[in-house]
């Protein structure tokens, strides 16, 4: 047998075995399927080919085949591959289904670039397969491919789909499953980013997780499923919600609603309703009042009609002999039982009946949002519902007796009671595997009612003793049909239902009951002759008139069968028992009139022998139906005890006749009564005599739709029986009690229209019927009865059958309107205004019925009336009359679209309808709603209708109503859908009518559409509906377009405004946020693709073809069009980047020929390009497209390819520095921030454009501000008043700040911004400068004295400043940034930074390295190699350096005080040093000095600092190198300079502490010390040295004069110190001073004598501000020794 196999990977290509031939896809003919012996063509010889080269099911191509070698063994084997066409179809129907699809199951981290990275949850779709590996791509991002282990992902089965061109994967999981997938993925990339909600989310995406699991089990029933889901779609919603992700709106089902099948109206109203629902969610989270179970409440509170599914597990209780368990609802705070009993019969050993119940009917009472009626007793909110068991022992009259006492006797036992209020209300949620325990409670006493008990217990709770039932219990939703449906697991046909005592919120039509709950209530019966009290047990039968008993018509409970006998509780020798035992009484129909109720009273006694000799004592009854046809009215009845022979009492002629019931509660009219004193009674029948001394009470509660207890509404039901009295019923009508109209629904409105019906020829009950219809639609409209709504939609639709209807119902109501609207009084008009919509159902059924009847006969005169009818709603709706003003209101409110569902208007009657909706926007969106449907039959006429009244006047809508208004949102919603539906053919017909007048349309539209495109009016997550109007607008926008091309376009016609419009119009639909995929997740992305494409290409190539056929006016467009257009551009989508560059050499070319230059074209891209990259716009790729587009453009036009390169180059290196300045701004780094705007003013500066200039210059100036950089912010703005002159000249617009300004204004008034930010900044003698300019103007210029004065005296302050306030020295650090890893302008760049004020480089150190937490820091000084500077990582260098002391030429050789030179020594420097100690030649152990040499490198930075700045470049660096001569010559003068500023400074504030200047002269004139110098004498004042080194002389002679200058200056300080020294440090003072006496001897005999001036006569000299010193300040040795001509004493780097 030959077959086909196919290979699903390449075999690789192994040398020199020959190329690899064979393909995924490929086809070879093969024989024996297991081994895989292919044949070879040749016929040569058979090879083995691997198994796992081969995959059965996968698509064929065609073609002729191909051949290579192939590896068989050692040898290559030629295989000769091709492809049988025959064999493609079928394979091609079978590989539909193919396992293409992969969930990953651990991370992957690929290893290179050819590794494919995973994560947990990722879908990949595999190419290929290869020894353990796959090769495929991520399913969210096509373009990351690569390869990855078999082991890590799992297989999962998809659907292939063709669409078109492109294959698409599906899944073939259930679309919630997906949903759930899909969602936890969304998440799960964004949950992690979260602050505040981490552990909600997590919390949900744990519980999504959960429920996947159970969905994907299949093993869920129905009704578990339908919870599930709904529970998840909440989860789901509630989750978007909360992290702001787009909305999902869904069907009634759960199910997401697809927006390309629903029409607009119908997605805007999902919209509306989730986002209520969700908003509803959130307030009850924040309240926490929300539970897990929120779905469940919800859906329970929601609905008309639940129930509760009760399964009964076992009853613990010791009894020992048979019992019944009677089961039902109760309510404690009325104290009455509102269900039927459910009956279990338990035996003594094991239970009889054993079983689940559904206890039906208990409506809208379980949600406490249900409206109180009192349609049955029991119909009211209930706060407390109780699961109750009465338990009634059958056997003896007490268990202590034997067996020869009375058997069969019905004995109370206890009670057993559950409060379930929670788990009706859907509060607990519940399952079917979960029980509950009900405690049981017994009878103590004989007075212990079990009525009475039940109240006990439910007050206040005992103890059971372990006693009671144990059941299951569930909260249901829906009527028994539909719990039967969607819970057959649970509720099946054997199921049994105790039902509701009372009706549903709902009887729908053709429901039929007829029960009548009878409730023995209580008695009170005298001893008589008996010593003791009576045991009386009550007897019951059903009896027709002849006295027979009906037979099984008589239940005592849900699932127990129906007797003919009822035999109620024993209490013993109780005088006034209380029975409240309730059963139902169940007899046909048509036997109710001939039935009533025999009630037996007998005495009971213990002993079995007496028993049998008791006979009934009394007798009571009571008819069922009444004289008048009417039913035994609810409520409480009074009977008449009769007394007499036994076997009279059972005759029925002796009491029928008679009076059953007493006066009861004061009501002398019901039925037949008789007083409780009378003794006898006369009539037919004798023998029987009314026991005065005993009573007897029953209830009553019928549930009937067919027998009333209103004679009125009975005579209406039956009016052909009285036909005289029809009227009065039809009057009598508006009376009775909606509860009774209500339940005979049915039969009521079959009564009104036969009537109508069988009086068509005349109108003489037309009105009457009218109004009753009125009352009763108003009746159903009432809160009270809403859930009657759906019985009156399913009377419409199922039983209503008058055909002739329509004709009445019509004219009845246009004679309503026309007396309205002639102003006249019409009492019903509001009524019947209000009933419009349900009227209008009636007509438009009649009408259908009526047609189908007669095959559409009388068309014509229906379409007539109903014009007629509508001329007359419209004559209504254009009075001015006051008394039709609510009238018109009324009809707009409550006139909907079902008038238009099934109306088959003719165009004529739906124009005239058309003018009556112009005002109603509700009524239009429900009838466009209408129209979308595919069930209405032609709707052209109808839409062309509506666009030609109605389109433009809801534009004007939209653009007049502010987006504030309420109904903006629907007005949008009503014209999108308007234009919706709209096909070409509309399209077409209302164009054809526009004229150049009508531009104002075309102008209305375009602003409307832009004005909605900039902003939607819907919320910003309901992402389906505003994609839905990007797609209706965007087929308007081209379909305009066209006919602009066709109308607009020519030189006569041309309108520049009208384009321009239509220009912005589609740019800013191009670059609206919702259509940016770029910053939507994966997953949003790919939605919007797969449903409505990317709109961006289509209307950008739009723009692009109508800018070419512009021909001539392009000009008329530059510049206006270039910024829209680069903002077109930018949008990171290849093709229409492609398409749309080009359109800017065209404006260079347009510009060119016109002006011969392209400036306006260029300033403004340039002004444009800023704006639209720091927006986020643009990237390195749209830079390559630029320069490579535009190039290519500019080689075939020579004579402006030299301009547009120059243009090229200056956008380039803008975009450089605009993307590098993007980067940087969602930075941490301030620095890195700054460096990037200085960059670029820089660049603006140096292309003159001075606007754009200025505003980087105050962004830097900002930036300045946030870091308190005050002194640099200062500088910044010092930038922008040199562009300014003092002159009164206009400001031109970049220099404006604050309104019109001319220039000296402005420069005013930054300089006393700058002069602020320097004194901040403590840069005093900068702000001293400016006040000086200042003062000049003032004293000069402008002549105003009283500004120079002020100014003055801030200047004298910051004189002040300088020579008082102590300004610490910053330190300044050298940072170098190496590597390939950090940006352009740090890379392989050194940089000196200015610290801040006592900042250590420890501390600038960490700082640095936390902006750049992936780099290594290098712990060397010297400069890194290139393996360092060309590596990919990045490298931090930091040091200390020492500023270059550059005295300003006016202080030079000068006696400067040290406040003033101290300012100098750091800041104005640009040059800085770094010195390191090395040791060259011998090295003596003994000194140091003498092989000491200095390595000193010198930075030069680009600026001085401080600057704009806190740092600059350093541009140049110079390496020197100290001789050890050179280096004790620094140290020296170092040396001497700080002890003539300690004199200095002590000299001038004798408030200093004496320990400083102590510390420094004992360090000097100590012996062991010898000032310092004994080291370099030994050094470099030797013979050996000077003939060694002759060139040194001079510096020799320099060293010998420092050390001889160092003796007077300590002299000096030694005579201060003693002047300032305490008696404690006297002794100190002295030893100093014989030292200091034995080394000024020595140094003066070696090196000569030098003199200093006396410190008093120099004081008395020199101005004293000049000597002045720091007085505040205190100069520790520390800094002494850290002084920047200190020689450094480490030799290891510094760290």
């Amino acid at each position: 047998m030959v077959t086909c196999d196919i290979f699903k990977y390449n075999f690789p290509y192994q040398p020199p075995l020959g190329p690899a031939v064979l393909k995924p896809g490929f086809d070879l003919r093969v024989r024996h399927l297991q081994t895989l012996r292919q044949s070879c063509p040749l016929g040569a010889r058979q090879v083995l080919l691997p198994v796992e080269a081969f995959l059965q099911l996968a698509d064929l191509n065609s073609g002729e085949g191909c051949s290579g070698l192939f590896p068989f063994g050692r040898r290559p084997v030629l295989v000769r591959v091709s492809y049988p066409p025959r064999h493609c179809e079928r394979y091609q129907s079978r590989c539909r289904q193919e396992r293409h699809g992969y969930s990953v199951k651990w991370n992957f981290v690929g290893q290179g670039e050819k590794q494919l990275s995973l994560e947990v949850g990722d879908t990949v779709h595999i190419q290929e397969v290869c020894e353990g590996w796959y090769r495929g791509y991520l399913a969210r991002n096509k373009s990351q491919q690569g390869v990855f282990p078999v082991s890590f992902v799992h297989l999962k089965e998809v659907i292939l789909e063709k669409r078109g061109d492109e294959e698409v994967v599906m899944s073939t999981e259930m679309p919630l499953v997906k949903e759930v997938t899909t969602t936890l993925r969304e998440w799960g990339s964004i949950w992690k980013q979260l602050f505040g909600r981490v552990k909600q989310v997590q919390r949900l995406m744990w519980e999504l997780m959960e429920w996947r699991s159970q969905l994907l089990s299949g093993t869920l029933p129905s009704d578990e499923f339908k919870e599930l889901k709904q529970k998840v779609t909440s989860k789901i919603d509630y989750g978007n919600k909360i992290l702001e992700l787009d909305q999902v709106v869904r069907d009634e089902d759960g199910n997401i609603l697809d927006p390309e099948r629903a029409s607009v109206i119908s997605l805007f109203r999902a919209h509306e309703e989730a986002t209520a629902k969700i908003n509803e969610r959130i307030k009850e989270e924040q309240s926490n009042v929300q539970t897990d179970h929120s779905g469940i409440s919800a859906r329970i509170q929601s609905s008309p009609t639940h129930s509760l599914y009760v399964f009964v597990r076992n009853f613990v209780c010791r009894i020992g002999e048979d019992s019944e368990l009677f089961m039902s609802l109760y309510d404690p705070i009325k104290q009455c039982i509102i269900s039927e009993n459910y009956l279990i019969r338990w035996g003594k050993e094991a239970p009889h009946v054993l079983g689940s119940i559904g206890i039906h009917d208990l409506i809208s009472f379980f949600s406490p949002f249900s409206p109180p009626t009192s349609l049955m007793p029991t119909l009211c909110i209930r706060e407390k519902i109780y699961l109750i068991c009465q338990i009634v022992r059958v056997g003896r009259m007490d268990l202590r007796m034997d067996k020869k006492y009375t058997q069969g006797l019905r004995r109370p036992f206890g009670v057993a009671v559950m409060d379930i209020s929670d788990i009706i209300k859907g509060k607990i949620e519940c399952d079917e595997e979960k029980q509950f325990f009900i405690p049981f409670f017994p009878v103590v006493a004989e007075n212990d009612f079990l009525h009475t008990l039940l109240n006990k217990v439910t007050a206040s709770r005992g103890d059971s003793g372990g006693q009671g039932l144990w059941v299951t219990m569930k909260a249901l939703v829906g009527d028994i049909v539909q719990i039967r449906k969607e819970y057959p697991h649970l509720v099946d046909r054997s199921t049994v239902v105790a039902r509701k005592l009372g009706f549903p919120e709902i009887i729908m039509p053709g429901d039929v009951r007829n029960d009548i709950y009878l409730t023995l209530q209580a008695g009170d019966f005298d001893k008589y002759n008996k010593t003791t009290q009576k045991t009386v047990e009550v007897i019951m039968w059903v009896c027709d008139e002849e006295g027979k008993v009906i037979q099984n018509s008589i239940c005592l409970g849900a699932g127990d069968k129906a007797v003919s006998e009822y035999r109620s509780v024993i209490y013993y020798q109780i005088k006034q028992p209380r029975w409240m035992e309730t059963f139902k009484v169940a007899v046909p129909l048509e036997e109710m009139h001939r039935i009533h109720l025999r009630f037996m009273f007998r005495h009971r006694s213990s002993h079995e022998s007496k028993d049998k000799s008791e006979k009934n004592f009394a007798m009571a009854f009571v008819r069922l139906m009444k004289e008048d046809g009417t039913v035994l009215q609810d409520g409480l009845h009074d009977l008449v005890v009769f007394k007499g022979d036994s076997k009279r009492m059972e005759d029925v002629s002796s009491y029928l006749s008679l009076p059953s019931t007493r006066h009861h509660h004061g009501d002398p009219h019901k039925g037949a009564t008789v007083s409780r004193s009378s003794s006898s009674l006369s009539g037919s029948g004798g023998g029987l005599s009314v026991s005065s001394r005993d009573s007897f009470s029953i209830s009553t509660l019928v549930c009937s739709t067919k027998l009333t207890q209103n004679v009125g509404l009975l005579g209406l039901l039956k009016w052909r029986t009285r036909p005289e009295l029809l009227k009065g019923n039809l009057e009598k009508l508006k009376i009775i009690d909606g509860e009774e109209v209500v339940k005979f629904l049915q039969d009521t409105l079959d009564a009104l229209f036969n009537i109508m019906m069988e009086h068509s020829q005349t109108d003489d009950y037309d009105i009457l019927v009218f109004d009753a219809l009125i009352y009763i639609i108003g009746l159903i409209a009432d809160r009270k009865f809403q859930h009657f709504n759906t019985v009156l939609e399913a009377y419409i639709k199922q039983h209503f059958s008058a055909t002739l209807a329509y004709k009445k119902l019509m004219s009845v109501l246009k004679r309503y309107l026309d007396v309205s609207s002639r102003g006249e009084q019409c009492e019903p008009i509001l009524r019947t205004l209000k009933a419009l919509e349900y009227i209008f159902k009636f007509i438009v059924r009649s009408r259908m019925l009526y047609s189908q009847l007669y095959e559409g006969k009388e068309q014509g005169e229906f379409e007539e009336s109903l014009r007629s009818l509508f001329e007359s709603i419209n004559n209504l709706m254009r009075t001015d009359y006051t008394t039709t003003l609510l009238l018109r209101v009324i009809t707009c409110t409550h006139l909907y679209a079902h008038l238009y569902s099934h109306i088959p208007f003719s165009s004529f009657c739906f124009s005239t309808f058309l003018l009556f909706i112009r005002n109603s926007l509700e009524l239009l969106n429900n009838i466009l709603e209408v129209l979308s449907r595919d069930n209405v039959g032609e709707t052209f006429q109808h839409i062309q209708d509506i666009v030609v009244s109605l389109l433009r006047i809801i534009n004007r809508t939209v653009i007049t109503m502010g987006r504030e208004h309420a109904l903006i949102s629907r007005v949008v919603a009503c014209m999108t859908a308007i234009l919706s539906q709209m096909d070409d053919r509309h399209y077409d017909t209302y164009i054809e009518t526009f004229t150049v007048p009508d531009l104002d349309f075309l102008m209305e539209s375009f602003i409307l559409f832009k004005d909605q495109i900039g902003k939607h009016v819907y919320p910003s997550d309901w992402m389906a509906m505003i994609m839905v109007q990007n797609r209706v607008f965007l087929r308007a926008i081209n379909t305009y377009a066209d006919t602009m091309n066709q109308k607009f376009l020519s030189n006569d016609d041309f309108e520049v405004q009208l384009w321009n419009n239509y220009f912005h119009l589609a740019v800013a639909f191009i670059t609206q946020e919702s259509l940016q995929l770029q910053h939507f997740s994966p997953t949003k992305r790919n939605k919007i693709l797969a449903k409505y494409g990317d709109m961006r290409s289509l209307i950008g190539f739009a723009i692009r073809d109508i800018w070419y056929k512009l021909g001539s006016h392009k000009i008329c467009f530059i510049p206006g069009m270039v910024g829209p257009i680069l903002e077109m551009t930018l949008i990171p989508e290849e093709e229409l980047r492609r398409a749309t560059i080009p359109i800017f050499f065209d404006m260079i070319t347009c510009e060119h020929a016109q002006f011969g230059n392209f400036h306006k074209f260029e300033n403004e891209i340039i002004l444009k390009l800023d704006h639209e990259v720091e927006g986020g716009g643009g990237d390195e790729r749209y830079m390559q497209l630029l320069e490579t587009i535009l190039l290519d453009c500019a080689a075939q036009k020579p004579t402006l390819k030299p301009q547009v390169q120059h243009f090229v180059s200056l956008v380039k290196g803008l975009l450089i520095r605009l993307l590098d300045y993007r980067t940087v701004m969602s930075d941490d780094s301030r620095n890195n921030r700054m460096s990037c705007t200085v960059n670029l003013l820089n660049f603006y500066k140096d292309i003159n454009r001075e606007g754009m200039y200025i505003r980087y210059l105050y962004k830097l100036r900002d930036l300045h501000l946030e870091g308190e950089n005050y002194t640099e912010a200062a500088y910044t703005l010092l930038l922008h008043s040199r562009l300014l002159k003092w002159s009164d000249d206009m400001c031109s617009p970049q220099f404006e700040l604050h309104g019109s300004q001319t220039q000296r204004q402005l420069k005013e008034t930054l300089y006393d911004t700058i002069i602020d930010y320097f004194d901040k900044g403590k840069m005093w003698e900068e702000a001293i400068t400016l006040c000086k300019e200042l003062a000049e103007q003032y004293e000069n210029e402008i002549f105003d004295y009283e500004l120079l004065s002020k100014r003055l005296e801030k200047q004298a302050k910051f004189y002040e400043n300088i020579m008082k306030i102590l300004r610490p020295k910053p330190d300044y650090f050298a940072v170098g940034y190496y590597g390939q890893g950090y940006p352009p302008f740090l890379r392989n760049k050194v940089f000196i930074h200015r610290g801040k004020e006592y900042e250590r480089r420890e501390d600038f150190q960490n700082q640095l390295m936390s902006q750049f937490p992936s780099s290594v820091r290098l712990n060397t000084t010297t400069m890194p190699g290139d393996d360092i500077r060309n590596s990919p990582l990045q490298y931090i260098q930091c040091f200390t350096v020492q500023p270059v002391l550059e005295i300003p030429p006016r202080l030079k050789n000068k006696p400067v005080p040290d406040q003033i030179i101290n300012f100098y020594k750091s800041n104005y420097v640009q040059r800085f040093h770094y010195s390191r100690p090395v040791r060259k030649g011998p090295v003596d152990p003994n000194n140091e000095f003498a092989s000491m040499w200095i390595e000193r490198t010198t930075f030069t930075t680009v600026y001085k600092l401080p600057g704009i700045l806190r740092w600059f470049e350093a541009t140049d660096m110079k390496h020197t190198t100290l001789s050890p001569l050179e280096n004790a010559i620094e140290t020296m003068d170092s040396t001497n300079d700080k002890i003539l500023t300690m004199i200095n400074q002590y000299q001038a504030d004798w408030s200093l502490p004496i320990n400083p200047l102590s510390m420094l002269l004992n360090g000097i004139v100590d012996p062991a010390v010898m000032g310092g110098f004994a080291k370099y004498e030994k050094a470099f004042f030797t013979e050996e040295y000077t003939q060694q080194h002759p060139e040194d002389r001079d510096k020799l002679l320099r060293l010998k004069d420092l050390i001889a200058w160092q003796i007077p200056l300590l002299g000096g300080g030694i005579s201060l110190h003693g002047k300032r020294v305490t008696d404690d440090l006297r002794p100190f003072h002295e030893r100093m001073e014989e030292c200091f006496k034995q080394l000024k001897k020595k140094v003066e005999k070696e090196y000569g004598v030098r003199e200093l001036p006396d410190l008093d006569e120099r004081k008395s000299t020199r101005p004293r501000s000049m000597l002045r010193s720091i007085r505040q300040s205190i100069i520790s040795i520390s800094s002494l020794q850290g002084s920047e001509c200190g020689t450094p004493t480490k030799s290891q780097a510094d760290r």
